[in-house]
C-alpha cells in the first residue's frame, strides 16, 4: 500500500479549485449561483472526528500490545489495512471537495458586501478548513498505522531475493 503524498493532494484541490472557479464564474453570469450547503462543513468535520477517533483507539490498542500489557486487545493487520484505506480515501475526497468549495469561496470574494454571498464565502471557508482537518487526521491515522522500520538489517544487506 503507497503512503498518501501531499503533492497528489494539493493538485486535487488546486484542479479541483481552478475548476470550481470557472464554473461558478460560468455560472453566476447565467443567473444565480448555487448555494454551499450547511451540512458541508459538518460533515467533513465530523469524517475528521471519526478519522481522528480512530487513529487515537489505535495507537492506544498498539502500545499496550507492544508493551505487552496483561489484557491488552491486539490489532488485527487487516483492520489496520482497511482503516489506513479508509483514511486514504477520506482524504483524497476531502481534498477533490475542499478544492471544489475553495473554488467558490475564491469567487465569491469579490461580492462580500452582498450578505448572502458573504454567509456562502464564510460556510465555503469552513468547508476548506473541515477538509484540511480530514486529511491532517488521515495522515495521523497512517503514521499510527505504520510498520516500525527494521532496524536489524541496513536496506540492501538482506538475503537476496530471487
Amino acid at each position: 500500500m503507497k503512503q498518501l503524498r501531499v503533492g497528489v493532494l494539493a493538485g486535487l484541490f488546486a484542479g479541483a479549485g481552478l475548476l470550481s472557479w470557472a464554473a461558478a464564474r460560468l455560472w453566476d453570469s447565467f443567473g444565480s449561483l448555487p448555494s454551499v450547503p450547511l451540512a458541508a462543513p459538518i460533515v467533513l468535520a465530523a469524517i475528521a472526528a471519526v478519522l481522528a477517533a480512530t487513529a487515537l483507539s489505535l495507537r492506544t490498542r498498539l502500545k499496550a500490545q507492544r508493551e505487552r500489557r496483561a489484557g491488552a486487545k491486539g490489532v488485527e493487520p487487516l483492520m489496520a489495512a482497511r482503516a489506513v484505506v479508509f483514511g486514504q480515501a477520506s482524504a483524497l475526497v476531502a481534498a477533490l471537495v475542499s478544492g471544489m468549495y475553495g473554488g467558490v469561496g475564491v469567487f465569491l470574494l469579490g461580492s462580500l458586501d452582498v450578505p448572502a454571498r458573504r454567509e456562502q464565502a464564510i460556510l465555503a471557508g469552513f468547508s476548506v478548513l473541515a477538509g484540511a482537518a480530514v486529511i491532517a487526521a488521515a495522515f495521523f491515522l497512517e503514521r499510527v498505522c505504520r510498520l516500525p522500520e527494521d532496524t536489524d538489517t541496513p536496506r540492501g544487506t538482506g538475503p537476496a531475493r530471487a
